[in-house]
C-alpha cells in the first residue's frame, strides 16, 4: 500500500556554511498548497540564482502536484564578531595620524570605531561550492520534512474518506428500500381517490377497471421513482474509490473524477424524489459528496 500525500504542507530547514566569513546560515522554506498541476515558485537571493536549477530538479523528482513556494534567506551569524583584520586596521591608524596632524581638533578613534570601520571594509569571503552544498543539503532536508507533513495529512484523509463512503452507501441502500414503500403508499392513495371520486358521482366502481387503472398508475409511478440504476452505479463508484484509496500513490485526479460521478448520480436520484424521504436522502448525499470533494482536492 502506497502512502497518500496531501498537497498542503510546510517545512523549514537551516544549514550553516562554516567556511564563510562572516558565518552564514542558509534558511530554506517550502510551502505547498493544492493546485491542478505542479507549480514551483522561487524566492532566492542573487547569490543563489545558480542553485535554482538543482533545487527545481530535486523537487520535480519527488513532487507531482501542488503550488510549491521555495524561499531561501542567507542569515549572517548574530554572535560576537570576530576580531578585525589587522591588515585593514593599520591603514585606518595611518589615516587617523595624518588627519590629526592636519586637523588637531578631531577626536581620536576609539576601539569601537576601529572595530566598526575595519569590519565594514571586510568583504564577505564565501566559497561558492560550499554554499551550493549547504543549499542542496537544506533542500533535501526540507523536502523530506515536507513529504512527512504531506503524508501525515494524506493518511488522515485515507481514514476520513472511507467513513464518508460508508455513509453514502447506507443512504443509497435506504433510498432503494424506500422506493417499494413509496409505491405501496401511492397505490393506497390512488384507490382512496378513485373510490372518493366514484362515490361523489354516485357510481359503482368496476373491479376490473379499477384493477387495470391501478396497475397503470402504479407502474408509471414505480418507473418514475425507480432508483435501482442510480444506486447500482453509485455503489460501483464507491467501490472504485475504496480501491483507489487502498492502492494509494497519486490518487487526486482519479478521486476527483469519481467524486464528479457520485455527484451526478446523487443529482439524478434527487430528480426522482417524488416522496419527501427520498428528497432528504438525496440532499444529505450531495452535502456529504461536497465535503468529500473539498478534501479530495487536497490530495496529490
Amino acid at each position: 500500500m502506497k502512502l497518500l500525500y496531501s498537497m498542503t504542507g510546510y517545512a523549514e530547514v537551516s544549514e550553516t556554511v562554516d567556511v564563510a566569513h562572516p558565518p552564514l546560515t542558509v534558511r530554506l522554506e517550502l510551502r505547498s498548497v493544492n493546485s491542478r498541476f505542479l507549480d514551483l515558485q522561487f524566492r532566492l537571493p542573487d547569490e543563489l540564482r545558480a542553485s535554482e536549477a538543482a533545487i527545481r530538479a530535486t523537487l520535480v523528482r519527488h513532487l507531482h502536484r501542488g503550488k510549491v513556494e521555495c524561499r531561501i534567506n542567507l542569515d549572517e551569524a548574530q554572535s560576537a564578531q570576530a576580531p578585525p583584520d589587522l591588515q585593514l586596521v593599520e591603514p585606518l591608524l595611518q589615516a587617523e595620524a595624518i588627519l590629526l596632524q592636519r586637523a588637531p581638533h578631531l577626536r581620536t578613534l576609539s576601539v569601537a570605531d576601529v572595530w566598526r570601520l575595519s569590519s565594514a571594509q571586510q568583504q564577505r569571503r564565501l566559497d561558492p561550492a560550499a554554499l551550493a552544498l549547504a543549499v542542496q543539503r537544506a533542500a533535501d532536508a526540507a523536502l523530506q520534512a515536507l513529504q512527512v507533513a504531506r503524508s501525515s495529512e494524506g493518511e488522515r484523509l485515507r481514514g476520513f474518506l472511507p467513513d464518508r463512503c460508508l455513509q453514502l452507501q447506507q443512504w443509497a441502500q435506504a433510498a432503494e428500500q424506500l422506493a417499494p414503500q413509496a409505491v405501496a403508499r401511492q397505490q393506497e392513495r390512488f384507490l382512496t381517490r378513485w373510490k372518493d371520486a366514484l362515490q361523489a358521482l354516485g357510481g359503482n366502481p368496476n373491479p376490473d377497471v379499477v384493477h387495470e387503472r391501478l396497475l397503470q398508475e402504479t407502474a408509471a409511478f414505480a418507473l418514475r421513482i425507480d432508483v435501482a440504476e442510480e444506486v447500482s452505479r453509485l455503489q460501483s463508484h464507491l467501490d472504485a474509490m475504496r480501491k483507489v484509496l487502498e492502492d494509494g500513490g497519486e490518487v487526486g485526479k482519479r478521486l476527483d473524477f469519481l467524486i464528479q460521478e457520485l455527484h451526478r448520480e446523487a443529482n439524478t436520484l434527487g430528480s426522482k424524489s417524488a416522496v419527501l424521504e427520498l428528497s432528504e436522502l438525496a440532499v444529505n448525499m450531495k452535502v456529504c459528496i461536497e465535503q468529500m470533494r473539498e478534501q479530495v482536492q487536497n490530495l496529490e
